[in-house]
């Protein structure tokens, strides 16, 4: 086994989180759906799909170093938000403490000399710079908008690449 049983741990935990996100923006996407913010809800669905490949990545990761895999039980999302704004700070919200277990488990990666897994982190490190980065502009954007002119976010998220 290439990993630690208290790192091996740590993944394991971080795969829970990622499907809870996948299923927490799957859920966001469909209330998004239904305003109906067509635009803004495929961006939640691709989100809920990236999330879903993180998870799958630390799995690959674990089997590819003589880990184990213990998917843990997995968190019902939010079902019912009060507004745009409060499913985007709630996504910032959790990327921001995304970034906080990714770079705990870099510091625990660094201080086993684990090298192996800090190239493996160092992806999702700069992940979530993107991630948060995309959340916060969005929040700043309602914000600035407002909820009665959400239909200029789907204008936006038209002319993003």
């Amino acid at each position: 086994m290439l990993i630690s049983k208290k790192l091996n741990a740590a993944f394991n935990d971080e795969i829970g989180l990622e499907l809870f996100a996948s299923n927490q923006y799957l859920n966001m996407a469909a209330y998004l759906e239904g305003i109906p913010l067509k635009k803004l809800a495929a961006l939640f669905l691709k989100q809920s799909d990236e999330e879903r490949g993180h998870g799958l990545k630390f799995v690959k990761y674990l089997n590819d170093v003589g880990g184990t895999v213990r998917v843990p039980a997995i968190e019902a999302p939010q079902q019912t938000f009060k507004s745009v704004e409060e499913v985007i700070a709630k996504s910032l919200e959790w990327e921001i403490e995304v970034t906080g277990r990714i770079n705990a488990m870099m510091t625990m990666a660094i201080a086993e000399k684990d090298y192996a897994a800090q190239d493996f982190l160092r992806w999702f490190v700069t992940e979530q710079v993107e991630e948060v980065s995309t959340m916060d502009n969005l929040l700043k954007i309602v914000k600035f908008s407002g909820e009665r002119a959400l239909i200029m976010i789907e204008a936006y998220l038209s002319h993003q690449g």
